[in-house]
């Protein structure tokens, strides 16, 4: 008996471990999603291939598996190079799989006819195509190993129709599967040296004013319980960067997220795991970090310690690195203390703006603004308790709010634009989550502007019954209303709505009602809490319109709350 291209590409994936499969069917690629699911792989087919990219780019990360996403061919692969270039900036192990036009025709101008190997190459930490019904077990086996090997990120394999057409026997099948399986790669992780571990060590135990800090490359890793060692034994203040957050609770006394400005201004030396110096971390420059502080930078990367040229570099992978550093204290430990004049300096700094912040908190701005409704969402999160809701957050405004306001104290718990700063990812990460931490509620706090980006999504919420209820800040535009200067309206078109504009008061939460979903419009502080208190015990899919004035919000997104 024989079997075709698709069968054996199905086959393939169930061999090497892939479990969850996003994406769009259409031609070339239909029969093979099929395939897969009769197998044993659960396919979550999306209305839009960007989002079906975004949840595997996130089921990524929150697995340690790379997330799987299928496309069709020409702008279909288009599209999907939105999901393939988010997982390679923020360094998630991802695979796209596309269908291609007939190998024959290339060059002919057939249906859907493009470069797709081309096209991907720039977001691709490696892109394959199978030329032959006999390569494909070989190139899902290898895209995948790339995919978690050295620094995570996205690859890409290519499926030409006549490949996915072509037939081989089912014995032929079974010795190319297990021929690829023997040939798989496995890379070890690189082991750092006792002498570099004793370096950082010693510069750790003579900082006058250390600094923790830690990233979604740490959250990966699965670094939170050797990080919470290394932090109780040391007694050195940490910072999270935002999807950081969680591996140690927020609420940890030597959190240091409420007094950042002073955390990173005034250390002098900073052990980062798992985080790059990008935008995100200033740099690690002036005039945010001190001229003099010393860097200790534990990457996966040796290329990224290279280009960051920190005062010491440890290879490797975090949770690994994070082991050596408390073991090697552990021998000779140290700790600061509570009274340590550093650790009293972030505290009480940290306690300070955590009051005023408070003092806003508390207050019922009705109609509201931004903190009034996250400080509701807030205790309905922590209410629920553990295991916490998985938080997918987008928007300007809305997310750099919720970063201040909303707490997590389970790691990878928080999803948000991350390092590339991507919107449109909401629901997308929303259902990658669901379906990646079943049993847990998610939760996503998103402004209009984001959700419209992906709103037909919430159709797939309802599909598969998933436990997701989707929080809308409608403040009726990007950033909220007509932001324009009176001299900026003006010329032929000055009627129109502003670039910023949408419809006011726009009733979202019809949108999912249209499919079978539980919408809310709410306006006040008890219609809030009342719709998330039933919205989150039934663990249905649900929209909840939550209507914001339009000029709570500022144009940068950045709430400007100082710390």
């Amino acid at each position: 008996m024989e079997i075709d291209g698709n069968i054996l590409a199905a086959k393939s994936l169930v061999r090497f471990g892939v479990h969850h499969m996003f994406g769009v069917v259409g031609i070339p690629v239909t029969s093979l999603a099929n395939r897969a699911v009769s197998l044993g792989v659960r396919f979550i087919a999306f209305h839009n291939e960007q989002s079906a990219g975004y949840a595997a780019s996130a089921y990524g990360y929150l697995t340690g598996r790379p997330g799987v996403f299928l496309t069709v061919s020409g702008p279909g692969c288009v599209h999907g190079l939105a999901g393939l270039s988010n997982a390679s900036v923020n360094t998630w192990p991802t695979v796209m799989i596309s269908g291609s036009c007939d190998q024959a025709d290339v060059g002919r101008g057939d249906f859907q006819e493009l470069d797709q190997i081309q096209a991907t190459k720039a977001f691709s930490k490696l892109s394959v195509k199978a030329s032959h019904i006999s390569e494909i077990p070989a190139c899902v086996a290898q895209v995948l190993d790339w995919a978690l090997s050295g620094r995570p990120g996205g690859c890409y394999l290519d499926l030409p129709t006549d490949v996915l057409h072509q037939k081989v026997s089912e014995s032929e099948a079974e010795k190319l599967l297990t021929e690829a399986e023997k040939n798989r790669t496995k890379t070890e992780p690189e082991i750092v040296s006792n002498s570099k571990i004793e370096e950082a060590v010693s510069i750790l135990r003579h900082a006058e004013r250390p600094l923790i800090v830690f990233g979604k490359g740490a959250a990966y890793a699965r670094a939170e319980h050797a990080l919470t060692k290394l932090v109780e034994t040391t007694g050195i203040p940490f910072l999270p960067t935002p999807m950081g957050k969680g591996l140690l609770p927020d609420t940890h006394a030597l959190a240091a997220t409420a007094a950042r400005s002073l955390a990173i201004g005034k250390c002098d030396v900073a052990l980062v795991v798992g985080a790059r110096l990008n935008w995100l971390l200033h740099f690690g420059e002036p005039p945010k970090w001190s001229k003099d502080v010393k860097f200790i930078l534990v990457d996966v990367s040796e290329e990224e310690i290279e280009l960051r040229k920190p005062h010491l570099g440890l290879v490797g992978d975090a949770k690994h690195v994070v082991e050596a550093l408390h073991k090697e204290i552990k021998d000779d430990p140290f700790c600061l203390g509570s009274t340590h004049p550093w650790v009293q300096a972030v505290s009480n700094k940290a306690k300070d703006n955590v009051a005023k912040m408070e003092v806003q908190l508390a207050k019922d701005v009705v109609p509201f603004n931004f903190l009034t409704p996250m400080r509701i969402i807030r205790d309905a999160i922590a209410a629920v308790g553990t295991p916490a809701p998985i938080v997918v957050s987008e928007g300007a405004n809305t997310m750099d709010v919720g970063r201040s306001v909303l707490v997590q104290t389970e790691p990878r718990t928080r999803l948000d634009a991350g390092t590339w700063g991507t919107m449109g990812l909401g629901l997308g990460y929303c259902i990658a989550a669901a379906v990646a931490s079943p049993g847990r509620l998610v939760v996503g706090v998103e402004g209009d502007s984001g959700f419209g980006f992906s709103a037909m999504e919430v159709e797939t919420l309802v599909r598969y019954q998933l436990p997701v209820v989707v929080i809308v800040f409608n403040n009726g535009g990007v950033y909220g209303g007509d932001r324009r200067r009176p001299e900026e309206i003006d010329g032929p078109h000055k009627e129109d709505p502003a670039p910023t504009d949408f419809v006011p008061n726009a009733g979202y939460h019809a949108l999912i009602e249209a499919f079978g979903g539980k919408g809310y419009l709410v306006g006040t502080p008890d219609e809030l809490k009342s719709a998330l208190s039933e919205s989150f015990s039934a663990g249905k899919p649900a929209v909840v319109n939550v209507v914001i004035d339009p000029y709570a919000g500022s144009e940068s997104g950045r709430m400007q709350h100082k710390n």
